[in-house]
């Protein structure tokens, strides 16, 4: 099991990239999303620039935002500054294009964006249309890699956030690697392969054996006799339970879906709902409101959605070190090769140093 950080990325503190290093992180995976946080990749050229042994990367870019040959472009800068140590997480912008109101990328779209990208990591050429589908292609390379500007003589590994089957397949055709949610069944894991591997034969390419499986999650190890939602623990993980709270309530606002409701949570997401129906903002403006602080603080009146429940379903690794070290081996067994850490931005420290050395270094 490799173990990861997705960081929350502010430019004044890209420091804590170099922290990750000495804590002994195999990778760190900065945040992309333009109406929350620092610029993603700003921040990792200050990491690369700053380390020499942890693997860096996007967690995870959001494809709908820039263009396929502007996202390989920027990449492979940070590439150039730590060749062979980066790698570019990507996906259709969920959170990213919500909190715009806008939809994310549509899966045709998506597959046709890393087709292109893939290709340019890899120093080839490619026909490109600038929309995706509807205009003339033309055939588009990097002119200048002899010269120092970029890093494509060491590829860039491709790890797609995906899980319906129209982006698996994509995964399984051109990308290097999976990132999901770490609370997937067996089962389900077990399924997205095959789908992936389908993706794969149909452009005549075989899955490697080296793709890579990822999972963000969060993590606390308890004190003795401690509670699952200690104010400390609820400082450290309660954003990132609280960001499956606004992705129920995206889905629902959107077409009345609840099917991703964690069946232990009902009764929360029906007074979760209550609570954003009382907010100030307008509908439509709502997803402002509603994805304040996302991943990053915990706005003080969401403190009472952080339940048991919502940390048990969401997949959070709170326990002893024991409990979650077998949490762990459980979730390796089932094929995931890293998971990566998203904890509170105010507590990342002191939650990643204590993970660090209670479980890491007992793995």
């Amino acid at each position: 099991m490799k173990f990861g950080v997705t960081v929350v990325p502010r430019a004044s503190d890209w420091r804590l990239f170099v922290e990750l290093e000495a804590m002994g992180y195999d990778c760190a995976w900065a945040a992309d999303s333009q109406m929350l946080y620092s610029d993603a990749y700003a921040v990792l050229a200050l990491a690369a620039a700053n380390t020499s042994r942890i693997r860096l990367g996007t967690g995870v870019a959001v494809a709908p935002v820039r263009l396929a040959p502007v996202t390989a472009h920027s990449i492979a800068t940070i590439n150039q500054l730590a060749p062979g140590r980066v790698f570019l997480g990507i996906g259709t912008g969920h959170t990213a294009m919500r909190v715009m109101g806008k939809d994310p990328m549509r899966a045709g779209s998506f597959r046709e964006y890393l087709r292109v990208l893939r290709a340019l990591l890899h120093g080839g050429e490619v026909d490109y249309a600038l929309d995706g589908e509807g205009q003339e292609h033309s055939d588009i390379r990097f002119l200048h890699p002899a010269q120092g500007f970029i890093d494509v003589a060491h590829p860039v590994p491709i790890y797609v956030a995906a899980d319906g089957p129209l982006a698996l397949k994509a995964a399984g055709a051109y990308g290097d690697g999976r990132v999901c949610s770490h609370n997937q069944t067996r089962a389900r894991l077990q399924k997205s392969l095959e789908v992936m591997r389908e993706g794969a034969d149909a452009v005549g390419r075989t899955l490697p054996d080296a793709f890579h499986t990822a999972a963000l999650t969060y993590a606390c190890v308890l004190e003795p006799g401690e509670s699952m939602t200690s104010d400390r623990v609820i400082d450290a993980v309660g954003p990132m339970a609280a960001a499956t709270l606004h992705y129920w309530w995206e889905l629902y606002h959107k077409d009345g879906d609840t099917s991703t409701v964690a069946g232990r949570c009902r009764d929360l997401w029906e007074a979760y709902l209550a609570f954003t129906e009382k907010m100030e903002m307008p509908l439509a403006k709502r997803y402002q409101q509603v994805h304040l602080g996302h991943c990053a603080f915990l706005p003080a009146e969401e403190r009472r959605f952080i339940t048991e429940d919502l940390i048990r379903a969401t997949g959070g690794l709170v326990g002893t070190p024991d409990e979650i070290i077998a949490m762990l081996r459980e979730r390796e067994a089932m094929g995931l090769q890293e998971i990566t850490l998203l904890p509170a931005m105010a507590e990342a420290r002191r939650n990643l140093s204590d993970f660090a050395d209670k479980v890491i270094a007992r793995y």
